[in-house]
């Protein structure tokens, strides 16, 4: 149930988190141009885990931003990338395709960065380290704000505390989430419905009580 997000401007279009495989890469791709008329020319990976970037090498001559140290990461951490995929059940030959096609981003986002898609401007922030040490959050102005969170918000489930995850720093992750997105805007988690700001911040209070910090 990984979430993928689609923002569309009249110039280019930005995809959030484009899939677990090449496969799944393929029908998001052929889905978003059935949508939109046009090619993606944007991805942005929310953190570096495969079912939020393996889809990612169906998408040619695209423009690929991450949180700065995810390119290294996946460059040097390929097989545990692999081997992940197939323990969670991804089938081996489609996981080993994926991770030999993988091109990790090409910018890196180590504050904020804005994207000018054509009258609509998306601000791509560097917000972790909280499910892992490279989250980045995508914020969508409007009449109504959006905030994609990636797996820093999971509505499907509880929050996925990995080996990876910065589990103390990860309250202040969800902090600066709200205060992107503040009161009124919708929250679209990495897996399950969209949530409002009381569900981000009762999840906040659960991790903060995991891991000893402070209510803020």
């Amino acid at each position: 149930d990984c979430t993928v997000g689609l923002v569309v401007g009249k110039d280019s279009v930005l995809l959030i988190d484009p899939g677990s495989c090449v496969r799944e890469g393929a029908q998001v791709r052929a889905e978003a141009e059935r949508l939109t008329g046009r090619r993606v020319t944007h991805i942005a990976f929310t953190h570096g885990h495969f079912d939020h970037v393996l889809g990612g090498a169906a998408f040619a001559g695209v423009e690929v931003f991450g949180a700065v140290g995810l390119a290294a990461l996946l460059s040097t951490g390929r097989e545990e990338l692999r081997r992940d995929a197939v323990r969670h059940g991804l089938a081996p030959a489609e996981a080993a395709q994926a991770v030999d096609l993988l091109v990790p981003p090409r910018h890196e986002v180590s504050g904020e960065w804005t994207l000018e898609l054509g009258g609509v401007q998306v601000l791509l922030a560097n917000v972790g380290p909280g499910h892992t040490g490279h989250d980045l959050a995508v914020f969508v102005p409007g009449e109504r704000e959006v905030v994609f969170c990636g797996d820093l918000v999971e509505e499907s489930g509880e929050p996925s505390v990995g080996p990876d995850a910065m589990v103390g720093r990860w309250p202040a992750a969800l902090d600066r989430l709200l205060s992107l997105g503040g009161d009124d805007a919708l929250y679209v988690p990495g897996h399950g419905a969209v949530v409002g700001a009381e569900f981000v911040r009762a999840q906040r209070a659960t991790l903060a009580a995991v891991s000893g910090v402070s209510e803020a």
